[in-house]
């Protein structure tokens, strides 16, 4: 039996179209689809409602503490005894049809305890490319495993899909506080309990990124937050990719300082050029116009990113409670 559950808030636009490919990944008659919902008023709610009305096997959970990981936990405990897996799928994204049946396939025929997926991120309009350009690109997502495409491998993180519901509960499910990261956060629970996470190379999602600049660094700032606190949670130095980005911050704040002497200046005006020059080989490399912005988007992400880090290690908020899902 498989239980699907797809956390919302204000996701009036893709709802319906993701409930659309859950329904058709349901081929036992024991499937279920949790919409875990944090409040939504630009409509969710309804829209989930009314398809509830012909399709008994969607179902509307509310979620009071808002947060992915909160919603996720409630789904599993209200309708998770009799399911063996748990398919975690996102509003923003799109998936294709044989989606779940590549996933289960996955983990039985690899052994595999969880199942995570590459995602590629695609924009309408000119900006939202930019955006979602950058976020493909290597110099935007740092060579993250799921974040590119290529043959299956077994991996310590990735963007969550399916997992087998007994594991999840083994080990206590999402960490209800996090209102970022609490995937890898898992994942670092997870593999340190001996299960283990397969990254399939068969099928991955359509991920659809913020729309705006503002959006995007409230997002990339909840990340870095997210980070630090896991790392810090489980008592974890950051990787050298991570490193690479939490400097950026306190070197960029050296501009300040370039009254006094000019060198102050060098590390912000080497940001500036490596995010026009990144740009340029973005919009090459993906033969896309939006692409030369996006090396300004990809510096903006990581600047975010790393304004959160120092923040969350500076001054710790263990509640960490948002208003909405990034």
């Amino acid at each position: 039996m498989l239980l699907i559950v797809i956390p919302t808030l204000n996701e009036a636009t893709h709802i319906a179209q993701v409930l659309s490919s859950a329904l058709g990944f349901c081929t036992d008659p024991g499937d279920l689809i949790v919409v875990a919902d944090g409040g939504s008023e630009d409509g969710t709610r309804l829209i989930v409602r009314q398809m509830a009305v012909f399709e008994p096997r969607v179902h509307l959970l509310d979620n009071p503490r808002k947060l992915q990981a909160a919603g996720v936990n409630l789904a599993v405990s209200a309708f998770g005894t009799q399911a063996t897996w748990l398919l975690r799928m996102d509003a923003h994204s799109a998936y294709p049809d044989d989606f779940a049946k590549i996933l289960l396939d996955e983990a039985r025929g690899r052994n595999a305890d969880s199942v995570v997926v590459s995602m590629v991120a695609q924009g309408e309009g000119f900006w939202h490319r930019a955006i979602a350009a950058a976020q493909n690109s290597r110099i935007g997502n740092g060579g993250s495993a799921h974040r590119s495409q290529g043959p299956g491998k077994w991996v310590s993180h990735g963007h969550h899909a399916l997992m087998r519901i007994s594991a999840f509960r083994e080990i206590g499910g999402y960490d209800p506080g996090f209102t970022h990261n609490e995937d890898a956060e898992l994942d670092h629970r997870l593999t340190a309990a001996g299960f283990r996470i397969w990254l399939t190379g068969r099928t991955g999602l359509i991920y659809f990124p913020r729309r705006n600049l503002a959006a995007l660094i409230r997002q990339y700032h909840a990340f870095g937050r997210g980070r630090r606190r896991n790392l810090a949670k489980h008592r974890a130095w950051p990787g050298a990719r991570q490193t690479l980005v939490a400097v950026l911050a306190p070197a960029l704040l050296c501009v300040t300082l370039a009254p006094l002497w000019w060198g102050f200046a060098i590390p912000f005006a080497l940001w500036m050029a490596g995010c026009l020059v990144s740009g340029a080989a973005i919009a090459l490399r993906q033969n896309e116009l939006a692409g030369c912005f996006s090396g300004l988007f990809a510096g903006a992400m990581h600047l975010a990113w790393s304004t959160g880090y120092w923040r969350q290690w500076l001054f710790p908020d263990r509640r960490l409670v948002g208003r909405r899902h990034e």
